[in-house]
């Protein structure tokens, strides 16, 4: 090291600027390497197919292997989807539906799986998320599917009984909840809004704290800080975020009653993917009437070493007392041993829709 600490500075900011320039250089090599790519790939390639996720999962898990630190995993694999997001919004950003309005977990999820250089579109409800991409309008969707503390969103699977749509990733979040408000003490307000997942994932919390103040269900928890924000007397439980979207105060923090609280996203699309080399399958069901018909459909599984991740079950809304189930399942369709155990359930099933093979969550 120099004696003189001036001057070592300088030459330490001199190194940084020319690194800079490097990298500059190179992203830019790569946005126009991305740009030749998208241009040769056929005008029938619309709707968003132009974007391929599990080409992207790859490169993103060859970022994780590479990385010696010192940046964690978490900051290179944000870095580097910024970059690709970019590079693809070059001929045209995608239109991704969320269940908004803006400021939710969902909104969230939608700029962490996809990166900032999209037109991230709030829809009011999950029904609109799956219309507005059944009809085109959004190439994407993003809606939630289960959460760690409360189990599975029903509305989103009772969605894929009749649409046509494909799931095409996962996003794992992690949730934290606040409450917020116009005032700043909890003994004036006397209503607190959120949505019925949030308000159950808080519940021992709101037991405790807010025993007397009535609770209000409402379609997302940026609607309810929105509500929160014209109401002197209401609170909201919802993200960070919608607290300085809509002007509130955060009273508490993290109140969720479970600290490794998380919720899991689809993306939903209408393209069918490739291997991408470490995929989930998710399949919907319906069991023929006989005796013992989920464990002959679920048998295959284990006799062909699948490993099983998650089963739920909802009415199929055609018949009364008439189910379906929902399987995810490790691999991908076009594997051997996935491919011969689905063979072999569609012996004791009336119908078996395969909802997607993706990525697993980066």
């Amino acid at each position: 090291m120099p004696k003189d600490n001036t001057e070592w500075l300088s030459q330490l900011r001199n190194q940084i600027d020319a690194i800079d320039k490097n990298i500059q250089d190179l992203i830019s090599q790569r946005a126009q390497i991305a740009n030749d790519v998208a241009k040769s790939k056929s005008k029938a390639d619309a709707g968003g197919f132009y974007y391929r996720p599990e080409r992207e999962a790859q490169v993103l898990r060859a970022v994780k292997e590479r990385n010696q630190g010192p940046l964690s995993d978490e900051a290179l694999l944000r870095l580097f989807k910024e970059i690709m997001s970019a590079c693809l919004a070059q001929q045209k950003p995608l239109n991704i539906a969320f269940l908004g309005p803006e400021g939710t977990f969902s909104e969230m999820a939608t700029y962490r799986y996809f990166g900032h250089s999209v037109k991230a579109m709030p829809e009011s409800t999950i029904d609109r998320v799956f219309a507005e991409v059944e009809a085109g309008v959004a190439d994407f969707g993003v809606v939630p599917i289960e959460n760690s503390t409360e189990g599975a969103v029903n509305n989103t699977l009772d969605m894929f009984i009749n649409s046509p749509l494909k799931i095409c990733g996962e996003i794992d979040l992690p949730i934290h909840h606040n409450l917020m408000s116009k005032q700043s003490n909890l003994k004036d307000i006397n209503v607190i809004f959120s949505h019925r997942q949030s308000l159950a994932q808080c519940r021992s919390w709101l037991r405790e704290h807010a025993p007397d103040i009535d609770t209000v269900a409402v379609n997302s928890n940026a609607e309810a800080a929105r509500k929160a924000s014209f109401n002197d007397h209401a609170a909201a439980i919802a993200g960070e975020s919608a607290a300085a979207m809509y002007g509130l105060k955060i009273l508490h923090a993290d109140i969720e009653d479970q600290a490794d609280n998380a919720t899991r996203f689809l993306v939903i699309g209408k393209q069918v993917l490739a291997k991408s080399g470490d995929d989930k399958s998710s399949l919907m069901v319906a069991g023929k009437d006989e005796p013992g018909v989920l464990f002959h459909i679920l048998k295959p599984l284990n006799d062909n070493g699948v490993s099983m991740k998650r089963i739920e079950s909802r009415p199929s809304k055609k018949n009364k007392w008439d189910y379906v189930f929902f399987i995810d399942v490790e691999g991908h369709v076009d594997d051997n041993k996935l491919s011969k155990a689905i063979a072999e359930m569609q012996r004791f099933t009336s119908n078996l829709k395969i909802l997607g093979s993706y990525p697993k969550s980066v």
